[in-house]
């Protein structure tokens, strides 16, 4: 075999997501892309706003000498500050700037975190359902991801991660607001999970993290806001972007921060540090830290997206379907009405209907739709979307 044996067991686990893209394309090009209804994809749909182009033109044309030079790895050290600062008003800590490190996106944060704290075998507890690329960015570093069911209604149940907790736990990943889910765990959960960490870690005589994805943190709705994970848990680290609520994801621009109080603080962010540069990563790109360094507390209109929420909710509510309407982020989730959601699925398609498995995010017998999309997505998919519904109930 002429790539490595792992690699070709995942493109085999991941074939089913594969193929659901082709049949897309498939429909597409017979058509036409405004005849199918792609729901697939966490792709913004609203522009950046008007501050990102103004900025992001002033800094181009900065002419200042050495503007294009070497960097540290964790970013430059105004822009680490300006996200200190803004850390310190949304977590209600106060981390300065050597607790940040700038990075490729959010994913590009897991990864080192991950690369910094795991040693082989060591494990990653995750909620199911769970963010499809986690699995392989625990891999990527020696570890294993362990999925544990959240309850009915997609929030953290605390005696199943106990349960699930080994000598081998390194970290709990969670994703709040979740993809695919749209749940924002609560405060009090949040404290629970940090002192149950905190007992297990004492027990075990390690240190056992709570890693916190939140990409989805200011896409919020109905006066929901997410509790911060640094006050709740000590040993806790946030990974983050700027590609949700600035709409640029390709510009692979993001932080982590380390909360201040963590155990060997100095050494892990030295840790994360050098994975930077060892993964490949180096630092995040020059160009958008200078941009997002000067955006702090800018973002898209959520309105926007709350109110596709609602065209989209309450169609699907008139149809019949089940679902926990989502608290933030911009994925729905629902309950398909027969067991095998790939076949529903795939019955949607015949409506020219792009939606995800929720077997791909740990969670079959649900599918995801991406309701960052234009509204006539949303209300010319509606009929579809019930015709197929009735067909299995």
């Amino acid at each position: 075999m002429s790539i490595a044996t792992k690699m070709a067991g995942f493109i085999e686990s991941s074939s089913w997501i594969r193929k659901m893209f082709e049949e897309g394309a498939r429909l597409k090009s017979i058509h036409g892309k405004d005849n199918v209804y792609d729901f697939s994809l966490g792709n913004p749909s609203l522009d950046p706003p008007g501050e990102f182009r103004r900025y992001l033109k002033s800094i181009v044309d900065n002419e200042t000498p050495g503007v294009h030079a070497y960097m540290p790895n964790t970013g430059y050290a105004h822009v680490r500050k300006a996200v200190a600062e803004l850390v310190a008003r949304e977590q209600g800590l106060t981390p300065g700037e050597d607790d940040v490190i700038m990075t490729c996106g959010a994913a590009g944060g897991l990864n080192i975190i991950l690369k910094a704290i795991l040693n082989p075998g060591d494990e990653v507890i995750t909620p199911a359902p769970y963010f499809v690329e986690y699995g392989f960015y625990a891999d990527n570093h020696g570890g294993k991801l362990v999925p544990v069911k959240t309850k009915d209604d997609f929030n953290l149940d605390i005696d199943a991660i106990e349960r699930a907790i080994t000598p081998k736990t390194k970290a709990v990943l969670i994703n709040s607001p979740n993809n695919p889910t749209g749940q924002v765990y609560p405060e009090a959960d949040l404290v629970t999970l940090g002192d149950l960490l905190r007992e297990k870690s004492n027990k075990y005589g390690t240190v056992i993290y709570m890693v916190s994805d939140e990409p989805y943190r200011k896409i919020t709705y109905d006066g929901i806001t997410v509790p911060s994970v640094l006050k709740c848990f000590n040993n806790s680290i946030i990974a983050t972007s700027y590609s949700k609520d600035l709409s640029i994801p390709g510009e692979r621009i993001g932080y982590v921060a380390v909360c201040p109080d963590a155990h060997d603080k100095p050494m892990l962010v030295q840790a994360m540090a050098l994975a930077n540069r060892i993964l490949g990563f180096v630092n995040a790109p020059a160009l958008m830290q200078r941009v997002v360094g000067g955006l702090q507390g800018v973002h898209v209109d959520v309105a926007e997206y709350a109110r596709k929420r609602d065209l989209l909710c309450n169609g699907l509510a008139d149809a019949g379907y089940r679902f926990v309407r989502p608290a933030g982020a911009f994925y729905l989730f629902p309950a398909s009405p027969v067991a095998d959601e790939v076949v529903f699925v795939r019955a949607l398609q015949e409506e020219r209907i792009l939606a995800v498995p929720g077997s791909g995010f740990g969670a079959p017998g649900y599918f995801r739709l991406s309701y960052c999309v234009d509204d006539r997505t949303i209300a010319d998919a509606l009929p579809g979307f019930e015709r197929v519904y009735k067909q299995f109930t």
